[in-house]
């Protein structure tokens, strides 16, 4: 008897939904989650306005939609303190500090990315015509 974590997909179960670590993807690697996931473990809480100036490069549009997920998934705390001018800070739940491991783990594979810059290179020089992907569409 196996339990759910050791189950094999059955044969006909879509690709997509068979990997269990897909939804994980799905919620904690989309564009701008991981920075902020990590810029509020690293610096503690922030109010917008301190992520927005610590993520440079993200519009307040996009910080704000991503905060609302991120709360909405249980990884973000907001909190609304009703004084004059309101105040809202943000800071990582504890299941939001639950993926620390996961990210220590991705910072020390990080070694690897010369590497991959390597192969990248290498497979650039043998296959010119196909080594980058053209804003046209996916490769065959």
């Amino acid at each position: 008897m196996t339990d759910s974590t050791t189950r094999a997909p059955r044969a006909d179960a879509d690709p997509e939904q068979a990997c269990p670590v897909a939804p994980v993807v799905d919620i904690v690697f989309s564009r701008w989650t991981t920075p902020i996931l990590w810029a509020l473990h690293e610096y503690g809480r922030h109010r917008f306005v301190e992520l927005e100036r610590r993520i440079t490069t993200i519009t307040p549009k996009v910080l704000t939609q991503r905060l609302r997920q991120l709360e909405r998934d249980g990884l973000v705390v907001r909190t609304y303190h009703p004084e004059v001018p309101p105040r809202v800070e943000y800071e990582i739940s504890d299941l939001g500090r639950s993926l620390a491991p996961l990210f220590a783990s991705l910072s020390e594979w990080s070694v690897n990315l010369g590497k991959v810059e390597l192969a990248r290179a290498d497979y650039d020089a043998r296959e010119p015509a196909r080594g980058r992907r053209s804003s046209s569409g996916p490769r065959p």
